[in-house]
């Protein structure tokens, strides 16, 4: 038998989907959604955790929940969180399609980032596709002297399961840029853009725990779906 709080979870989101609570709105209050679902509040805690896990909602202290967009995906940007992983965790429908995979031109720029005068670059170009939409271009290069030359599955899979459990590394750190772009001819081929006139880039320098660089990634998302999240505290002087 399914537990309660999420028969309540699953109902509140038909309802926000159905635009009972339009984006903006608050949700009612916990008392009131105790009171109509005839349940504790620790049970309504449970489901409104997890719609706010999944994006559906913005806990507001002292205010309640906010229903937010739910058609926009939170990625987190500090942390390093393979593609599985966030897939898993967010409970996405999603599929990998690797478009490239092979060695690099030993004159490649991406040579001199990853630091590799005597070993090989390898790359893998990846769609990501979200309940059926093309919206994210990955791009990996991989210093071979950390990371051989990895199979098409495992590729489709996860590199960093691989690299974790198979390979016995440690990850240990990244640098991250942020930017907006025009979208490439490449973008727009394995994209669904939808006339689009921007993409949104993460490139990221990948660690070990010993501070070797490993791996360059871009990432190119559509705009539309995305909000990318960030846990910031001040710090006084």
């Amino acid at each position: 038998m399914q537990k309660k709080y999420l028969t309540i979870y699953e109902d509140l989101v038909k309802k926000i989907q159905a635009n009972v609570w339009p984006v903006s709105t608050m949700l009612p209050s916990e008392n009131e959604l105790t009171d109509h679902y005839r349940t504790s509040r620790e049970t309504i805690r449970k489901a409104l955790n997890l719609l706010s896990q999944n994006g559906y909602i913005q806990k507001i202290r002292g205010k309640g929940s906010v229903v937010i967009d739910f058609n926009k995906f939170s990625f987190p940007v500090s942390g390093i969180e393979s593609y599985t992983e966030l897939t898993e965790k967010l409970q996405f429908n999603s599929r990998t399609t690797v478009e490239k995979l092979g060695y690099l031109d030993s004159e490649n720029e991406l040579t001199e980032i990853l630091k590799s005068n005597y070993n090989a670059i390898w790359n893998v170009i990846r769609v990501r596709e979200i309940s059926g939409e093309k919206i994210i271009l990955d791009k990996d290069y991989f210093n071979e002297k950390y990371v051989p030359l990895l199979s098409k599955e495992t590729c489709e899979r996860s590199i960093y399961d691989y690299i974790e459990n198979e390979l016995g590394l440690v990850i240990g750190f990244a640098q991250k840029e942020i930017v907006v772009e025009e979208p490439t001819e490449e973008d727009r081929e394995l994209l669904d853009l939808e006339g689009f006139s921007n993409v949104v880039v993460i490139r990221s320098q990948v660690y070990l725990d010993n501070a070797n660089l490993f791996q360059f990634t871009e990432s190119r998302h559509r705009p539309d779906k995305f909000r990318f999240v960030d846990f910031a505290r001040r710090v006084k002087n």
